[in-house]
């Protein structure tokens, strides 16, 4: 081999060692290297995995509270009144990233909404607008409508709300809100200058208002996104079926059970419980103060004893703790706190006294309102005579359109029936003369008001009306001491096209509401924009249509036979086949079928709002100042306005003229008229102004004083001298304007009617009348009289007092001199029953009067009674004082019944308040027949459904 291959070899031999060396070194260390990073790698992703991966992902640590089941509500005999059941909810969290944050979220709710509604369920989510006949309307009034708004635009308070957004329509509010959430887009606007936002016209108006209801209810938690929202509670299994089935598309949707309240007497306990729902912004301040636990999701007692008892009823919240990531995702809870349900409340109240003196005080009504309907069609009361005042059968016919019963859409609909059909084609007919006979007025014709028919002044009033109520003219803007004004409300020697064109001038119009083509437009064309919105809006607007159908009914283009009809068609009324043959047959009048319906109730006296159709009863145990009932009439379903209010049921609350929501127990209050005069014979015996045996004679007509006020029996006679109890049994007015008289005496024999007052005001203090009875719902507090000693010593004056201010008063009579705080409240236990507290009514006062005094009123309240030839025949002893007072010239007086039985050992107090009830004789005759139920004299469904019972009553007197 050459020398230079083997040197070559030996080279290659000697760098193959070294090189052998490093590798192997390089490999080691790559080993080693590689071994380390497995350690490392199993660390994190086996032995500390989880822990890194929570330190990579965003933790944040909440504390959520869980809600407490509310306590429950029982009479005083243990008969549930207020319940909790289980039941489905829907709720949403919001878990959306912000891009495409607005149309995931859009469409994920109207996939639900869709889902709800198929399957007969609607959402009680709630909301400051609802839907009326006519489109959106608030459903909110004063400072609460104020306070939604504010709540709307991030106002801290209603007083810092601008004037454009205190004028907001329930349309512009909703419109603000689409764009907000983007249910719409921005589009060029007509003029080019710059965009208008456009609502995505796919959405109906009812679908649009509650996609913006559940999305305002999330924007509520907008800082607690791992709070839900509930959607709709109570809802069927199909739609918990649905949901679940298609959970995979929508994001952030569950079903939840939820405790829901019942009310299984809702109607004759609404008043008394009130209602839950969710907390509002005030509520949610107020109860902060005394327990901060309360937060935006709560709910929480809106009315009555629900309300006043909050405290007690909610329990305690349990708590857990959350880890949440960015989104609001719910990764970890731990630390869970169970929640302590609320007290249960036992009232005062009988339940099923409670139900037997409502039905029978709508009964009674019903038999008032049958005594006084006559088969005529247009009455005119004369002065003075607001006890003889009758009901045309015309009236009947038109209330049941002016008070919605009837549905006015419905009759133009799909499903309407022949005669619907028939009348509907003439309504619009005669709807379309009107309004152009508006529009000549304003144009062409332009007639003064007073010489304009009544029926052309009832649609003008009418439309200036609506102006301002719309907000085209704000009233705000319109000064009440113009001349023109002044002409236009006051004298009514302008026609109405002057009065707007007035407006105009005077830059009273708010042309933001008017269509007008023009950012610049003169007097013409605003005039013109006037005309076209009246036209465009009176057309669909409820009120006005219901005034077109009274003039058609006036002027017999509807007749009483098509009302009927229409009565039936609608299933308004369910009359018996054979009635309904005698009907369609001939046989029996319009007339007749419409009495029988009042009597059978088919249609209500709050159905037909006509005077009277609203009365309350209060009954109290005068031994311990117990309410054992109080009954207003009429009354609502509460649990149609519990776990969200119904807005449709709340609208028709709203716009109902009996106004049921109102607790006519407890926040009207009237003149007390003659059953004052217990009062005003306290004053007088312990004043020392009469004696007991001391004779004022009667004359009728008292000169003390001018003008001369007259005994109720002038002038058909006198009543001649009288004692004391004897003034009480006659209810002779002239001896009680004699005792005010003296009252208002000073030492030197000059009268002075404060002086009077001021004894009056003395002794009404005594039997509590200065202040609220002491029940523990809200309550309207009384008015005492501060004008004329000589008429308020009969209960005129200024004096108000409501139904159970009224009562306690009577209960301290009863019982001789004490007057207790009134309650409602019998005790508290808590879940286990174990009694936490039992309450009693306190005494407020006690009025030591001679035992030979309260005789002296005792025996006339007897006589009073004695004296009534329908308590003739009844066989427990009753003592009572009758009342009637005139409000208003033209209705009704209300009548007023107080009482206490059994006479020789009272045992309960009954006041009976009947607005605008005619004669004080009415509410007597009702307040017997609750006494017949409550001594066990007679059931209730006999009662009620005795078909013949007649109501008597005196002319004159009280």
């Amino acid at each position: 081999m050459p020398r230079g291959v083997d040197h070559l070899k030996a080279r290659a031999s000697g760098l193959v060692r070294p090189l052998g060396f490093r590798v192997i070194i390089l490999i080691v260390a790559f080993a080693v290297l590689a071994a380390v990073y497995i350690k490392h790698l199993f660390t994190l992703q086996i032995v500390r995995g989880e822990e890194y991966l929570n330190t990579f992902q965003l933790r944040i640590k909440r504390e959520v509270s869980i809600p407490s089941t509310r306590g429950r509500i029982y009479d005083r005999n243990g008969k549930i009144l207020a319940a909790n059941d289980l039941a489905y909810a829907v709720a949403i969290r919001d878990t959306y990233e912000e891009s495409g944050r607005n149309t995931r979220l859009n469409s994920t709710i109207n996939r639900v909404l869709d889902i709800i509604e198929r399957n007969g369920d609607s959402i009680t989510a709630t909301f400051g607008i609802g839907m009326g006949e006519n489109g959106y309307i608030y459903t909110l009034d004063g400072a609460s409508r104020l306070r939604f708004i504010a709540d709307i635009y991030g106002r801290t308070s209603a007083d810092d709300l601008t004037y454009e957004e205190k004028t907001k329509t329930p349309d512009d509010i909703i419109r603000d809100l689409a764009e907000r959430y983007q249910l719409g887009q921005k589009t060029a606007s007509e003029d080019g200058d710059g965009q208008v936002f456009v609502i995505d016209s796919s959405y109906s108006a009812q679908r649009l208002l509650d996609i913006i209801t559940i999305r305002y209810r999330l924007s509520l938690n907008a800082y607690q996104k791992y709070l839900t929202t509930t959607i709709a509670f109570n809802v069927s299994g199909q739609t918990v079926a649905d949901i679940l089935e298609n959970a995979d598309v929508l994001q952030g949707i569950s079903v939840e059970n939820e405790t829901i309240r019942r009310y299984p007497d809702g109607k004759y306990f609404s008043q008394i419980l009130g209602y839950t729902g969710i907390i509002s912004t005030d509520e949610l301040n107020t109860l902060k103060k005394t327990d901060p636990e309360y937060d935006s999701t709560d709910t929480v007692g809106k009315a009555g004893i629900e309300s006043s008892l909050e405290s007690e009823l909610q329990g305690r919240k349990g708590s857990m703790t959350v880890y949440l990531d960015s989104l609001g995702k719910i990764l970890e809870t731990v630390g869970v706190t169970s929640p302590r349900a609320g007290n249960d409340v036992y009232l005062t109240i009988d339940r099923d006294l409670q139900v037997a003196v409502y039905d029978i005080l709508e009964k009674k009504l019903a038999d008032i309102l049958l005594a006084r309907i006559e088969n005529i069609k247009e009455y005119t009361p004369k002065p003075n005579e607001n006890s003889s005042i009758v009901i045309p059968i015309y009236d009947v016919y038109n209330a049941v359109f002016s008070n919605g019963i009837v549905s006015i859409p419905h009759m133009g609909g799909p499903e309407a029936g022949e005669t619907e059909q028939a009348v509907y084609a003439r309504f619009a007919e005669r709807l379309d003369g009107v309004i152009q006979e508006i529009n000549d007025e304003i144009s062409t014709r332009r007639v003064p008001y007073k010489d304009l028919p009544k029926e052309m002044q009832v649609y003008q009033s009418y439309i200036v009306q609506y102006l301002y109520d719309n907000e085209v003219i704000p009233r705000s803007l319109v000064d009440t001491d113009d001349d023109v004004y002044i002409r236009w409300t006051t004298e009514e020697t302008i026609p109405l096209a002057e009065y707007l064109e007035h407006t105009v001038a005077s830059g009273w119009v708010n042309m933001s509401k008017l269509d007008l083509n023009e950012k610049y437009s003169g007097a013409a064309e605003v005039m013109s924009a006037i005309s076209r919105y009246i036209s465009e809006h009176l057309r669909e607007d409820d009120g006005f249509r219901r005034r077109v159908i009274r003039f058609m009914i006036q002027n017999d283009l509807l007749s009483g036979e098509e009302v009927c009809l229409i009565l039936m068609e609608q299933g308004i009324v369910d009359v018996p086949e054979e009635e309904k043959g005698l009907f369609l047959s001939g046989n029996e009048t319009a007339y007749t079928f419409m009495r029988t319906r009042i009597q059978k109730l088919d249609l209500t006296p709050a159905d037909l709002s006509l005077d009277p159709c609203t009365g309350s009863v209060v009954i109290t145990d005068v031994n311990t100042g117990e309410v054992l009932a109080l009954v207003t009439y009429p009354s609502y379903d509460s649990n149609l306005m519990a776990n969200g209010v119904d807005a449709e049921y709340f609208n028709r609350l709203l716009n109902d003229h009996s106004r049921p929501l109102i607790n006519y127990a407890t926040q009207q209050w009237t003149a007390p008229g003659s059953t004052f005069k217990m009062v005003s014979s306290t004053a007088a015996l312990l004043e020392g102004v009469i004696t007991d045996e001391e004779k004022i004679t009667c004359t009728a007509t008292y000169t003390e004083i001018s003008p001369s006020p007259h005994c109720w029996i002038y002038p058909k006679g006198a009543h001649g001298p009288l004692n004391v109890t004897e003034a009480i049994h006659n209810s002779c007015n002239y001896f009680f304007f004699e005792v005010g008289h003296r009252l208002g005496m000073d030492e030197s024999g000059v009268y002075h009617s404060e002086l009077g007052i001021e004894k009056l005001y003395r002794y009404a203090d005594m039997y509590g009348l200065t202040e609220t009875s002491g029940i523990e719902i809200e309550e309207a507090s009384p008015r005492v009289s501060d004008m004329d000693a000589v008429r308020s010593a009969i209960g005129q004056g200024s004096s108000g007092y409501t139904t159970v201010q009224l009562a306690r008063y009577v209960s301290a009579v009863a019982n001789s001199g004490t007057c207790f705080n009134l309650t409602l409240i019998d005790r508290i236990q808590d879940t286990d029953g174990q009694l936490l507290s039992d309450n009693e009514a306190s005494v407020r006062n006690v009025i030591d009067m001679d035992e030979e005094y309260w005789d002296h009123i005792h025996t006339g309240m007897r006589e009073v009674v004695e004296d009534k030839a329908y308590f003739s025949d009844f066989p427990i002893a009753v003592a009572g004082k009758t009342g009637t007072a005139q409000e208003t010239e033209g209705r009704a007086n209300h009548a007023l019944f107080v009482c206490y039985a059994p006479y020789e050992k009272p045992e309960i107090s009954v006041v009976t308040r009947i607005a605008n009830g005619y004669t004080s004789d009415y509410a007597a005759q009702t307040t017997l027949e609750i006494l017949r139920y409550y001594f066990g004299l007679a059931d209730r469904d006999s009662i009620v459904s005795d078909d013949t019972s007649e109501m008597t009553g005196t002319i004159g007197g009280d």
